[in-house]
């Protein structure tokens, strides 16, 4: 430091300074030299004694500071201490205060702890005290209130902290890149600036670049105390890299402006933000490929480290050694320091170019180790790789007030996406859930690279949950669920089976009271979870059975085509995509954007019908209701989908809705009559003030159980998908009696399936010749694939919900099963109790075998496979499918065929009995047209590859590249993919009512007593008739009603759907939600048969008269006797003029009766040439 300066005035010679003088000064102020002008540098060596005439290097090299008048500043007195001192001071100083309040709150953490003791033992003594004083409320309440006050408020404050600074949101994401960008712009300016002397008197109102570097700074400190607000360890992040970057380049901005001058300093350290660029093209998407995300996380590593070396080596080298007083320096330019670097770390060294000081040699020797071992980093990376070494161990650190979940079991890629794409989708409440994977393979860096999308919400973990450690690590004790995801692709179902029912072991052996959401593959294999001890429906439990609901899915499709698209529609979450043009994808990605919820109703629809609340509820709040949740006066819990007029609403009931999003469904929940009876926007119907404390008392008064999202309630084992009957007398008189008398078993022992006495395969078993003779119509053909190896997809699954019996017997609809006899065998026993069902040994590529089963007659043809996962190519899975579906679409039928076989001596199948107009395979009315072409005949395929839907329709033009959701066969229902149910697991998580209502809808009224039962006996148990069972079929079904013909014909024709489904509700207590309506519906004449789904039309939807409309249906007690009320009616022809597939025609009023006479007439002379 300089310990003198010159003194004396303007033109007068003072004295200069002394012979001591740093390097980094200016001469006196004006002394010496009178003629030199004072805005102008002056030289060091004018001051120098004569001992400087022996040292003419140091003379030549000595630095100047600029200086002007204008600007106060101390050009003798060198400040560079007063920069470094504010960064040292801030970084200490802070870790200081982070220690010290750690202390304190350890120590205030043990007195509290001692004074807690003492307190017990004060009330112990004093307990006469304490009563005398109970009518106040205790100190220590008071405090935990106010600190949970406290908590709350500090936890909302970090959790939009959080948000801010992550990548996730689109604030977040703009942030995070917006601090990146300006941390190169300050590396630019410090280019700049590296030409300039190290240190120099600035006048930040006329610099320029001060006023941007200082601009900057600002935006850095606002974002390092964002970062310091959402950490969960404050200690951890005041030292890592980041902050060390902020404490050494922020405050130094601040002194420059104070003290006028500049100093270049540590800014260099802006330059390690660059190791940050990987991550930020991570954010972006733009990086997605494992060798891209290497490469520049490579590059931004190397070219960090190299410019911030050589900052550091331009500082050292123009400054000097402090303890040489700076005179050893040289000039270098910046780029001349890389140049040094560079030649440095190749191990070249032309020695051009050469570190002179000492601390700039000593950096250099370690620079070159650290360059080496930079390079060498990842050699250990690449090593625990082939030593399958665990990057992703450590524990997870919970954050207070926010719950988590543990995923397990099949993790891959395409499972993860399709996971997170669902569980944190917008429509949902706010999300506030952290996932945690667990698996015991590392992910690839695509997988890596999304979590990384969502690392605010999303973690990994090595290790398998069949280690208690690993279990331990990921906190499954505190976890609110765990969820197991299986391989719907796996060539053996069993062995997945059976490894993740290893893991539910594994999980409820560690914490028997975890809430376990698992897939299963097989129905056989749920079984074997009724076998833990701690499995539990009652506290959340659930086995989500692919096979069980898939095939249940398309058997709904064969009584109502195209349901199988609309319920997988409802409980996933899809958004809205707006199409302008008239199109048929406009209405159906109308209805695709409705989902499933489930929200409290009113105290104002108390006391009010079911039908009534659901009138009012769909005209005023432009929801649809379809099922509640009613307690019975034994305080038991059910699911009764669209009850009649006896069901009242109770306080407090839990309502089932289909609408666009959960906020739509708080209607139901604020809705107010003396407030919004007169409000005709749904949209202002928000919670009013004259009803809040009554709310909040219902909502008190609910259950102590745990509330689930969107109003959710976790069952009871005894709110199964049985629905409950207040009176089993209910059912009219002769029907009960008659049904009791008989003694025959005709339902199951939970009277919820029709049940007939086994038979034997040889039975059933019709050859071609038999079947052709044999006139079937209006039945189900399933064209099966599999052999002798192949594994078993549960045809059981399949034939139950078509045998329900809230079908009269006569509805019942034929069902001829063709394909491999040694893989029928295997399956036949665990359907031999179900009536009319017969096989076709053969192939469905024989167009033999399937012109002897008239499929030009059937009302659906189902395409299974049970050989999908025996093959590696997955393009190549559902081969036999889609050739058994081009097969049949390409066959000719003549008019002919028909009439020849009715013509001729048929024959029932055997164990049907021709004599019994019930046991007919002809049943209902016969059909009008013939199918003339293989593609007007109904089918539904199953596929295991989602892409290869695109070679089922011909005419269509779907990319390849579509979402399975948005494919015209997926629209029509002519196509189901078992991927659309994965998400059923986070609907399930969400609200396991849910998974209830489906299982219901789908199943036919599978409850979990029948489960027991079949998982004991592997069978079906007849039982006699009695009230109790008999009052089970009085239960809804889905049905199909054609606005063509019937009470209904007026509002086909230019109608409103809202008053279709006010007439259907009131006249017939038919609930209806959807519509599956032509696909060329604008076109007068329309050529194409197929149809189309849409969800929940609005109340004003202009209807068609080809529309079929979906309703649940109530149970008919006098069908089976009169078919005057209700009629129901087979296919016609899959046209668009008479064809009803399983749609239910009511005989209109009496201006309509003639002509339905002049049918039956006509249809009864062909009856009996059928059978003459």
């Amino acid at each position: 430091m300089a310990n003198g300066s010159g003194g004396g005035g303007g033109g007068g010679g003072g004295g200069g300074g002394s012979s001591g003088s740093s390097s980094y000064y200016s001469g006196g102020g004006g002394g010496g030299s009178g003629g030199i002008k004072m805005n102008s540098p002056i030289s060091a060596s004018s001051n120098l004694n004569a001992d400087s005439s022996s040292a003419p290097a140091k003379a030549i090299n000595a630095v100047i500071i600029p200086m002007t008048m204008e600007v106060p500043c101390d050009s003798g007195q060198r400040m560079w201490w007063a920069f470094l001192a504010s960064s040292m001071v801030t970084f200490f100083g802070g870790l200081f205060i982070i220690l010290l309040w750690r202390t304190l709150k350890y120590l205030w953490t043990v007195c509290c702890h001692c004074g807690g003791k003492e307190k017990e033992v004060q009330k112990i003594t004093s307990n006469g005290e304490t009563q005398a004083d109970g009518d106040l409320k205790p100190t220590d309440e008071k405090e935990e209130v106010v600190a949970a006050a406290e908590v709350g408020w500090m936890t909302s404050v970090k959790d939009w902290a959080g948000v801010m600074i992550s990548a996730q949101t689109l604030t977040g994401r703009v942030l995070v890149v917006l601090v990146f960008a300006l941390s190169i712009g300050a590396l630019v300016i410090y280019f700049i600036d590296s030409s300039n002397p190290i240190e120099s008197c600035q006048n930040f109102y006329k610099d320029f670049t001060l006023q941007i570097d200082m601009a900057f700074n600002v935006f850095f400190l606002l974002y390092f105390g964002l970062r310091f607000i959402a950490a969960n360890d404050k200690l951890w992040f005041w030292l890592e890299v980041n902050s060390v970057v902020d404490f050494f380049t922020v405050p130094p901005v601040f002194v420059s402006v104070y003290l006028n001058r500049s100093w270049l300093g540590l800014r260099f350290l802006r330059a390690l933000r660059l190791i940050q660029f990987s991550e930020i093209l991570q954010f972006l998407n733009i990086l997605k490929t494992s060798n891209s995300i290497k490469l520049v996380n490579l590059c931004s590593i190397f070219i960090s480290t190299w410019l911030t070396a050589a900052g550091f080596i331009h500082l050292v080298e123009n400054s000097g050694d402090p303890w040489e007083n700076f005179q050893n320096n040289q000039a270098l330019t910046y780029w001349e320091c890389v140049y040094l670097l560079m030649v440095t770390m190749s191990t070249v060294g032309y020695g051009d170019v050469y570190a002179k000081t000492t601390l700039g040699r000593l950096f250099m020797v370690f620079f070159i180790l650290g360059g080496l071992a930079m390079f060498a980093r990842y050699v250990p990376e690449i090593a625990a790789l082939i030593l399958n070494r665990k990057k992703y161990g450590g524990t997870f650190n919970s954050t207070r007030g926010r719950k988590h979940i543990v995923v397990c079991g099949h993790i891959t890629l395409e499972s993860v996406s399709n996971f997170l794409k669902d569980f944190l989708h917008k429509d949902r409440d706010d999300v506030n859930v952290e996932i945690v994977f667990l698996h015991n393979i590392s992910p690839n860096l695509e997988l890596e690279a999304l979590f990384k999308r969502h690392f605010t919400q999303v973690e990994f973990f090595q290790g398998s949950v069949l280690n208690p450690h690993d279990l331990a690590r990921v906190k499954i004790e505190s976890a609110d669920a765990c969820l197991i995801l299986a391989n719907k692709y796996c060539a053996d179902p069993d062995a997945e089976d059976a490894s993740n029912i290893m893991r539910v072991i594994s999980i409820k052996n560690y914490h028997p009271k975890i809430r376990i959401i698992t897939q299963m593959l097989q129905y056989h294999n749920k079984a074997h979870l009724l076998n833990i001890p701690s499995w539990n429906w009652k506290e959340g439990d659930d086995a989500i059975c692919l096979a069980e609901l898939k095939l249940g899915f398309i058997a709904q499709s064969c009584l109502a085509p195209g349901l199988s698209t609309m319920l997988a529609n409802l409980f996933s979450m899809r958004s809205f995509i707006k199409i302008e043009e008239d199109t048929w994808q406009k209405y159906y990605l109308e209805g695709v954007s409705n989902e499933m919820y489930t929200e409290y109703l009113s105290s104002a629809f108390v006391g009010l019908s079911f039908p009534a609340v659901c009138e009012l509820v769909f005209a005023k709040l432009k929801l649809l209701m379809i099922a509640i949740e009613y307690k019975s006066e034994q305080r038991e819990s059910s699911i009764l989908i669209n009850p009649g007029n006896h069901v009242k609403i109770q306080e407090g009931t839990l309502g089932f809705f289909i609408a666009s999003d959960a906020k739509e469904v708080k209607r139901a929940f604020f809705y107010c009559k003396a407030c919004h009876d007169d409000i005709t926007d749904p949209k202002r119907i928000k919670k009013c003030g004259c009803k809040r404390l009554e709310d909040e008392q219902q909502l008190t008064t609910l259950s102590p159980k745990k509330k689930q999202r969107n109003g959710g309630m976790r069952n009871s084992p005894n709110s199964s998908p049985k629905l409950m009957r207040h009176d089993p007398l209910l059912i009219p008189g002769n029907e009960q009696v008659d049904n009791m008398d008989c003694n025959v078993k005709k339902y199951d022992s939970t009277g919820m399936f029709h049940w007939c006495p086994a038979k034997e395969i040889d039975k059933v078993i019709l050859t071609r010749s038999e079947a052709a003779m044999t006139v079937l119509s209006g039945h189900v053909v399933v064209c099966i694939f599999g052999d002798m190896t192949s594994a078993l997809i549960g045809l059981r699954n399949f034939v139950m919900p078509l045998r329900a019996s809230n079908f009269h017997y006569h509805e019942l609809k034929h069902i001829v099963f063709v394909g491999s006899l040694e893989y029928l065998k295997r399956e036949w026993e665990t359907m031999h109790n179900f009536p009319k069902l017969s096989i076709l040994p053969g192939t469905p590529l024989s167009r033999a075998d399937l012109r002897a089963v008239n499929i030009n007659l059937c009302d659906m043809c189902v395409i299974l496979s049970a050989n999908q996962n025996n093959i590696d190519d997955t393009s190549l899975q559902d081969k036999e499918c889609i050739l058994a579906s081009l097969n049949i679409k390409s066959m000719q039928f003549d008019d002919s065929i028909g009439v020849l076989q009715a013509n001729s001596q048929g024959f029932s199948p055997p164990g049907m009995d021709r004599s019994s107009p019930d046991n007919s395979p002809v049943h209902g009315l016969l059909r009008q047209h013939s199918i003339t072409t293989g593609i007007d005949i109904p089918i539904i395929t199953e596929l295991v590859n989602d892409s290869n839907v695109q070679f089922l329709d011909q005419d269509d033009d779907d990319d390849p590249d579509t979402e399975l959701y948005l494919t015209q066969p997926f629209a029509c229902g002519t196509a189901f993919a078992v991927s659309v149910l994965d998400s059923l697991m986070s609907a399930t998580y969400f609200n396991d009512n849910i998974l209830t209502l489906i299982r219901t809808l789908v199943t036919g009224g599978a409850t979990p007593e029948l489960e027991s039962l079949i998982a004991e006996e592997n069978a079906l148990r007849g039982g006699y008739s009695t009230p109790q069972t008999l009052a089970n079929r009085d239960r809804c079904r889905v049905a199909q009603l054609a606005l063509l013909d019937g009470p209904f014909a007026d509002l086909g024709d230019g109608g409103c759907y809202g008053d279709l489904f006010c007439k259907a509700l009131k006249t017939y207590n038919m609930l209806c939600f959807g519509i599956y309506r032509l696909r060329d519906f604008n076109q007068s004449t329309p050529q194409c048969t197929k149809r189309f789904v849409i969800a929940n039309p609005p109340y004003e939807f202009e209807l068609v008269p080809t529309d079929w409309i979906f309703c649940l249906m109530q149970y008919d007690h006098n069908a089976g006797q009169s078919r005057a009320s209700l009629s129901h009616s087979s296919h016609s022809s899959y046209t668009s003029s008479k064809k009803s597939s399983s749609v239910h025609s009511i005989p209109a009023t009496a201006n309509r009766q003639n002509r339905t006479k002049t049918r039956d007439s006509r249809e009864k002379q062909k009856k009996e040439m059928v059978y003459r």
